[in-house]
């Protein structure tokens, strides 16, 4: 059913003067006569005649407006029947999920207790054959133990004729040193990695770069950043690095030290020539920040100028940028707003015009006809870099402002077109 309150636009307690004023405003802005080219005109046109038909008739309206509530309702009545019907139909829906949901609780707790009487048998079964491995280690060592006693006395027979003369000689070998030997082996990086990987060239090329990286880090800021190892265990950490190296792993990094955080306040026009800004530090250092492909609210994070501590690595600055508010510009993302006033008659019948640039520039605009207020132009490529090589648009919103002193006939015309024609 037609609702002909909707038709006309008016509410259901308007009255009849209201109702004749809307059927005037619609017959004007859908006859055929103004809209030769809608071919649905003519059937708009007849439908607002018999909805002004029908409700200009007292009696007619009454009994529309009688029909009408018979037909509300039913439809709520069969709304309501819809709503029960889906609401047992949900509720069916959630009995039987509910059985699903039971019924797959069930099965897993099934499955996690035979997946945990499988995990105990084969606790058990490990047990026993650790027990079983301690026990030939054991008699494996009582063996040995018994069969060394033997081997140490006999040692220790023909060690009791042996010449005093060596015994001399032996101590009086090198003193430990930078390259001192460890067991009448030399111990240095090249004769390690020798005894090691054997004299090949990959060795030996690893054993003179660790060299050189100890002695760089020992020479850094003229102090270590470790203490020297014992000559007991320095071939233990040549030969650790020396496998870290031949094999691509990198060695493990110190820390980092924590980073400073700032602001910088910023110009359109700086983010436009995308030149560098200082900033000044809490600690008094004052740092170039870049504004290559930035915008508001980025991070520029300027690598190894925060914070310096002795072992870690040197922190960062982390500085956000903010733009400075100008008057007829703002920021948005990549592009830049601005607003162009336009009055009644440019906005109706469109115009060409200009408006100002963010590098102070005048660029043309073009208007199109029927524009409204917070309409919006965008002209490409006028707007900030971004990283990819590109940049925003301008993007001009318009504003249509009335004269700044009343006109009579633009008066004459507005009470025209709002008040309508008596026919």
């Amino acid at each position: 059913m037609r609702d002909f309150y909707s038709i006309l636009g008016v509410k259901r307690d308007a009255g009849s003067d209201e109702i004749k004023a809307a059927w005037r405003t619609k017959a004007k802005s859908v006859h055929p006569d103004q809209n030769r080219d809608d071919p649905h005109a003519h059937n708009r046109f007849a439908e607002i005649g018999r909805a002004y038909e029908v409700l200009k008739d007292p009696a007619k309206r009454s009994r529309y407006d009688q029909q009408r509530m018979k037909v509300e309702a039913l439809e709520r009545e069969q709304t309501i029947m819809q709503q029960r019907q889906a609401a047992r139909e949900a509720a069916e829906k959630a009995k039987q999920a509910k059985i699903n949901a039971e019924r797959v609780l069930e099965e897993l707790a099934r499955a996690e207790a035979e997946k945990a009487k499988a995990d105990a048998t084969q606790a058990a079964q490990a047990a026993k054959a650790k027990a079983a491995k301690e026990q030939a280690a054991e008699a494996k060592t009582k063996a040995q133990a018994e069969s060394g006693e033997k081997d140490a006395a006999a040692e220790t027979a023909t060690a009791a004729g042996t010449d005093k003369t060596s015994t001399a000689g032996a101590s009086a070998g090198p003193k430990s040193g930078p390259s001192a030997t460890v067991g009448g082996t030399a111990s240095g990086p090249e004769e390690t990695a020798s005894r090691i990987f054997g004299d090949s060239p990959e060795a030996a090329a690893a054993a003179e770069s660790l060299r050189r990286e100890q002695e760089a880090a020992e020479l850094q800021e003229g102090i270590p950043l470790k203490p020297a190892a014992s000559p007991l265990l320095a071939p233990i950490e040549l030969f650790s690095s020396l496998v870290r190296r031949l094999r691509g792993a990198p060695p493990p990094l110190p820390e980092k030290a924590p980073d400073i955080f700032a602001d910088a306040v910023v110009a359109i026009a700086d983010l436009l020539e995308q030149k560098s800004v200082s900033i000044t530090l809490n600690d008094g250092r004052e740092v170039r920040v870049p504004l290559n492909g930035v915008t508001e609210g980025h991070v520029v994070r300027l690598k190894g100028q925060g914070l310096k501590f002795q072992g870690l690595l040197r922190g960062d600055v982390a500085v956000t940028i903010k733009v400075l508010r100008a008057d007829r510009f703002a920021v948005d993302q990549f592009d830049i707003r601005t607003v162009l006033p336009i009055t009644l008659e440019n906005a109706v019948l469109g115009c060409e015009t200009e408006v100002e640039g963010p590098d102070g520039t005048m660029v043309p605009v073009t208007v199109p006809a029927w524009s409204n207020s917070d309409q919006v132009i965008r002209i490409d490529d006028l707007g900030l870099p971004n990283a990819e090589g590109g940049r925003g648009a301008l993007v001009v919103e318009l504003r249509v402002m009335l004269w700044e002193k009343p006109d009579e006939k633009v008066t004459d015309l507005m009470r025209l077109m709002r008040e309508g024609l008596y026919i």
